[in-house]
């Protein structure tokens, strides 16, 4: 079975207080987490990428093989298939942590965009989120 994982980045200025969120399911769409955290000044790539890596890790911790990730951040996703390239140093180091961990746990992830529109549980946990900071 694959886990689901949706999640978004989030900075309220760029670079300035970030936030990233996660809501994950199962294969069969139940519910197994919803969180968010708020991490401080980071541009916005920098929480998109970030977010990648913290619910990837936190997908493993899970015991999760099989993992199937949404995101909203075309760049990130393009850059984690390796079919752009990473200008910026932070953001490189940050792919290269997220492949270290997939290497490491012998996790199968599958990188997919998904419009906005359609990760509206992830943008409602980010609305906690700033409101909770």
């Amino acid at each position: 079975m694959k886990l689901r994982v949706y999640t978004d980045g989030w900075s309220k200025w760029n670079p300035w207080e970030s936030w990233i969120w996660v809501y994950i399911t199962d294969n069969d769409w139940n519910e197994l987490e919803k969180r968010y955290k708020y991490i401080w000044i980071k541009t916005n790539n920098e929480a998109e990428y970030l977010w990648a890596y913290y619910w990837i890790k936190r997908a493993i911790e899970m015991w999760w093989s099989e993992i199937d990730l949404y995101m909203d951040s075309n760049l990130v996703i393009k850059q984690l298939l390796w079919e752009w390239k990473i200008k910026k140093q932070e953001l490189r180091v940050i792919n290269e942590n997220i492949k270290k961990i997939i290497s490491e746990n012998n996790v199968y992830i599958t990188y997919n965009w998904i419009e906005r529109e359609k990760n509206k549980e992830a943008d409602r946990l980010s609305n906690l989120a700033i409101n909770n900071k």
